[in-house]
């Protein structure tokens, strides 16, 4: 019992610590907790560290949504616009949605932290965001720079795709304490829309996949124009296939994203949230993203995370670890 109320009480001090640092909440703010069954434990202790902070706490309870990408219900919509700061503690990713970019456009402060844990949010929410947001910076200056990106691996990843003309995002780093700011908790990634049609080649996921989980044998993704046209391996890349093809929209296989890790306090443990932020990895998406400067439009934006990746910007070796 006593194990448990320090446990509790840790959860509790990190959720404080996100809400206080990296969210910048002061008393008399309004904060909505949107979560649901999957997540309603996490949600609550979000909400009780909120309540220390600021008297105006709701919670909305949705159901979990068949995929990351679906729309909450109009009226949880409703009230993210009308909040000070929304944190969405979901199963599945609100990010890319309509209803997250209407809330952040009125000026709503948004933490997204799908499938977020308590070992994750010990480890990951406690820290300096800081130095994040200054490699993060670091690595946008030199995809900002690049028109050509080229991604190998060990595990047989070799891909090639234009980023001309396309700004990296991810800037923030961590720290949402503006109006209209936003991203995930924990972040720490650079990341950009690869030009829609110029990604070739094969890309191996040997971490976790946005709607699998953890890759225990790595999914092998050929990639033709653009879109992912063959997804290989083993039980994880079927369930991919699954996913994406119960979308029903050929856009679903886009390739949406290229990210690179950068917080320093992230570890690879299956979940992807995590595992696309940590030193050393990269990731790649397919599904919607006009919401980051692409033109792909879809129901479904869902990442897959590599190990130990070599990444040539206009033939320059871009050091993964330092940014």
């Amino acid at each position: 019992m006593k194990h448990g109320v320090h446990d509790r009480g840790a959860t509790l001090e990190a959720c404080g610590h996100a809400l206080a640092h990296n969210l910048g909440l002061v008393a008399g703010e309004s904060v909505l907790v949107v979560t649901d069954a999957d997540m309603l434990s996490m949600g609550e202790a979000f909400a009780e560290a909120a309540r220390a902070l600021t008297p105006v706490v709701d919670t909305d309870v949705i159901p979990v949504g068949e995929r990351s990408g679906t729309e909450p219900p109009p009226g949880t919509a409703r009230r993210m616009a009308a909040a000070d700061v929304a944190l969405l503690v979901t199963a599945t990713s609100l990010s890319w949605t309509n209803a997250r970019r209407t809330a952040t456009d009125g000026g709503t402060r948004v933490a997204s932290m799908p499938r977020l844990n308590e070992s994750t949010l010990r480890r990951t929410l406690t820290v300096d965001y800081e130095p994040v947001r200054e490699r993060v910076n670091r690595v946008c200056d030199r995809l900002d720079r690049a028109a050509r990106v080229r991604v190998a691996s060990p595990s047989g990843t070799d891909l090639t795709f234009s980023i001309e003309g396309r700004l990296a995002h991810g800037r923030k780093g961590g720290l949402y304490r503006e109006a209209g700011q936003w991203g995930n908790l924990p972040c720490g990634e650079a990341f950009v829309a690869p030009v829609e049609g110029s990604a070739r080649g094969v890309y191996v996921v040997d971490a976790s996949h946005g709607g699998v989980g953890t890759v225990e044998v790595p999914i092998r993704i050929g990639v033709e124009e653009g879109r992912a046209v063959r997804i290989e391996g083993g039980p994880e890349a079927a369930r991919l296939r699954d996913l994406l093809e119960s979308v029903g929209e050929p856009e679903a296989f886009c390739l949406a994203e290229f990210g690179i890790g950068c917080n320093h306090a992230a570890r690879v443990c299956g979940i992807t949230l995590e595992d696309e932020k940590v030193l050393g990895t990269c990731h790649l998406a397919l599904g919607r993203n006009d919401l980051f400067g692409g033109t792909v439009r879809a129901s479904v934006h869902v990442d897959g995370v590599l190990r130990g990746p070599r990444v040539l910007l206009d033939g320059e070796a871009l050091s993964l670890d330092e940014g």
